[in-house]
């Protein structure tokens, strides 16, 4: 018999076993996977993936109103000027910088606990068109240019206390309760849907180890505000 005839039976007798051991090792698995219930670390995987892709998630939107005041002397004479204005602040939670390591599965008390970036503040947006500036006047105001220049630095200083205004204790907080809300929501609801009633979701803050304030603020510049500003003031007038 040709040596090349029997060879080819062994070859397929081979391919044939390999192939059950195959099927038999991976249905082990598969059954492994269905008895030991669904994958929490996957599904969680899964979750974070979803939420990445969101990039940022408003949390919270306040309205604020800055009342600031400046006056100039010059020869005996006196000119003040005062702004009202007000602006809107949004905090933001910038998901895109979540990663594997913020995200950890305990099984013995069936916690996933995330680690979330730290609340930041977009703005201020102020709103030219509710401005209210109001002046004493004076040979000061009417022969110099005090007045422009004294409504400059009053809106300089409405916007830093504006920025000062949103990153205030109560404000923040609210805004992180907001946050960690969603993020708990959007984590626990794929868990209780794939049947693991019983997980918790805790979510804390970076900002929560430290009492820097200032990793909060990532708004507007004075000049960047004001511009944005007068922008859709004239866009509103063209209208």
């Amino acid at each position: 018999m040709d040596r090349d005839t029997i060879r080819l039976p062994l070859l397929i007798v081979a391919v044939l076993v390999a192939l059950l051991m195959g099927i038999a090792l991976g249905g082990a698995g598969l059954i492994d996977r269905l008895l030991s219930g669904p994958d929490p670390k996957a599904i969680a995987t899964s979750s974070l993936e979803s939420m990445r892709a969101q990039n940022r998630l408003v949390t919270f939107v306040a309205r604020f109103v800055s009342v600031s005041s400046a006056s100039q002397s010059k020869l005996g004479f006196t000119t003040e000027r005062t702004l009202i204005l007000p602006g809107t602040v949004r905090y933001e939670v910038d998901l895109a910088r979540l990663n594997q390591k913020d995200v950890a599965w305990d099984e013995g008390s069936k916690t996933l606990r995330v680690r979330l970036p730290d609340v930041e503040i977009a703005g201020p947006e102020v709103d030219l068109s509710q401005a209210r500036e109001y002046g004493s006047g004076g040979l000061l105001a009417t022969f110099t240019n005090s007045e422009e220049r004294l409504d400059q630095a009053n809106r300089a200083k409405a916007v830093a206390d504006l920025r000062k205004q949103a990153i205030a204790q109560v404000p923040m907080r609210m805004a992180q309760d907001s946050a960690r809300q969603a993020v708990e929501r959007s984590f626990a609801m794929p868990l209780r849907a794939a049947g693991i009633e019983d997980a918790k979701v805790v979510a804390r803050f970076a900002s929560e180890d430290s009492n820097d304030p200032s990793r909060w603020d990532v708004s507007t510049s004075y000049e960047d505000a004001i511009k944005e500003a007068q922008r859709r003031r004239a866009a509103e007038g063209a209208k």
